[in-house]
């Protein structure tokens, strides 16, 4: 193991060095939280698909694979699916709001008092995302150095806290693109031939296995359509996803860029779910589905090649976290912290905002490595995470974004519905339970539509400030300040 366990140690070096040489370049708010909103096409569809392909992606898609065959691939093919419907339809209109967060476009279409509840919605949402993006750790440290899952979580949660607060965006972007290229090396070009190779090629798998395994719709019409409403409707209002939106220089840039990410989306989920399939021909009796990605790179894979996949692994899970923390840090930050305090300074004092984010990153990560440790299941806490991003955000993001008449209080009497009905359809029929987002989305829209209907309609000056924004034509936009290297 001697030859993975080089390769591994000098990919981690070289994320550190990653957000090294990123600090250089955050020089303000811009360039810490979006990488100064100037990211071209390659780097963009790049550091989206390494976002949104995070350890559930991988691991966790090769996991139905081993299960479910063919159709376990519906995971990760939703997420593709909704990273194309944001790319086509919205992100050109977010990408030229010039906001940060998720909240702040919510106040500029409503006229302001949505941004602090929503903020705590998102910021949970972000919080969770990142949590099980570090508990994942354990896993692959595990296969690697055969450490315990305290020590792993915290060795890789402290390296992606490391360089997420010394460069914000630009560290992550840097970061994100080498891991996007390990995982397209490690996952698509060396496992997935490989893994089919060593089942003996797909007659031979289709040999071994039940029929259900090559159905495309043998996981389930149900689970499918789930799949859709949480992780489709996710991609389009995630803090986490909007963020790297914010990062892209161009309308064209974020349409095609993002289009391009989420064609690469599809052809991962169906790689993850390929490989799954056959180590289910290699290893019939595993206990956990999930543990498919690891034994299969373990026992099948040549030295040296074994820590690149591994590599490819830790790419998609850092990949993921980092994303989720700076987004978790901004929320707190930016939606939350900064609205309770007033901004309240004396005169002519301005906060050092690219430091007061770097200690909120620093902040966040700490939390997020601590709730890891304490918990154990992964899947219920990205279903926490998601139920409470789609019950509570969708309708009044969407909206807000489609509908004209909808108003500041039908959105918050549908994040305050769409909320506490999810987290109480939890508690009744239990955390991985379909019925939470089933009925908390239709509640959440009745609120809004009936609340927006009875109040007054949004003033028409806000809406005419919001269609200017919206057409990247607002006065604000102009005074922004321009780095002096650009």
């Amino acid at each position: 193991m001697a030859v993975d366990y080089t390769v591994i140690v000098v990919y981690l070096a070289g994320m550190l060095a990653m957000g090294w040489w990123g600090m250089r370049r955050a020089r303000s708010k811009s360039e810490f939280l979006v990488a100064g909103r100037r990211l071209g096409p390659v780097m963009y569809s790049g550091t989206m698909a390494a976002i949104v392909l995070g350890g559930a992606s991988t691991i966790g898609g090769v996991g139905l694979g081993y299960r479910y065959g063919l159709s376990g691939a519906w995971m990760v093919f939703t997420i593709g699916l909704g990273l194309l419907a944001l790319s086509v339809f919205f992100s050109a209109r977010i990408a030229r709001l010039k906001v940060y967060t998720v909240s702040e476009m919510l106040d500029l279409r409503y006229g302001g008092r949505a941004g602090v509840i929503s903020g705590v919605v998102m910021w949970a949402y972000t919080l969770m995302l990142a949590v099980t993006s570090t508990i994942a750790y354990a896993t692959i440290f595990d296969v690697l150095f055969d450490l315990n899952r305290t020590v792993s979580i915290v060795i890789g949660g402290a390296i992606v806290v490391a360089y997420s607060t010394l460069g914000g965006m630009w560290s992550i972007t840097l970061t994100d693109m080498v891991q996007f290229v390990v995982k397209t090396i490690g996952v698509l070009l060396l496992l997935l031939p490989i893994a089919v190779v060593k089942a003996g090629g797909f007659g031979a798998m289709r040999a071994e296995l039940p029929t259900s395994y090559f159905d495309p719709l043998g996981i389930g019409g149900e689970t499918i359509f789930t799949y859709v409403l949480i992780y489709t409707f996710g991609m389009l209002i995630g803090q986490d996803i909007w963020q790297r939106v914010f990062t892209a220089r161009g309308d064209t840039t974020a349409r095609w860029g993002g289009t391009a990410a989420g064609t690469y989306c599809l052809a991962y989920a169906l790689a993850g779910a390929v490989i799954g399939t056959a180590a289910k021909v290699l290893y019939p009796k595993l206990g956990n589905p999930d543990d498919a990605f690891a034994t299969i790179v373990k026992d099948e894979l040549p030295v040296g090649v074994r820590g690149l996949v591994l590599a490819a692994a830790l790419a998609a899970v850092m990949s993921t976290s980092s994303g989720a923390l700076i987004a978790c840090a901004t929320v707190a930050n930016n939606d939350i912290w900064s609205r309770l305090r007033g901004l309240v300074r004396r005169d002519g004092e301005e906060p050092d905002e690219v430091g007061g984010n770097r200690v909120f990153i620093l902040v966040m990560g700490v939390a997020v490595i601590g709730t890891a440790i304490a918990l154990n299941n992964v899947v219920e806490a990205l279903t926490v995470a998601y139920n409470l991003l789609v019950g509570g955000l969708l309708v009044p993001i969407l909206g807000g974004l489609l509908w004209k008449r909808g108003t500041v209080q039908g959105a918050l009497a549908a994040v305050t519905v769409g909320g506490l009905a999810v987290i109480g359809l939890m508690a009744g029929y239990g955390i991985l339970a379909n019925e939470p987002v089933y009925y908390g989305l239709p509640a959440s829209l009745a609120a809004y539509v009936a609340v927006s209907l009875a109040t007054r309609p949004t003033d028409e000056a806000v809406l005419a400030a919001w269609r200017e924004r919206l057409a990247g034509r607002s006065p604000e936009l102009a005074s922004e300040p321009v780095p002096a290297h650009q």
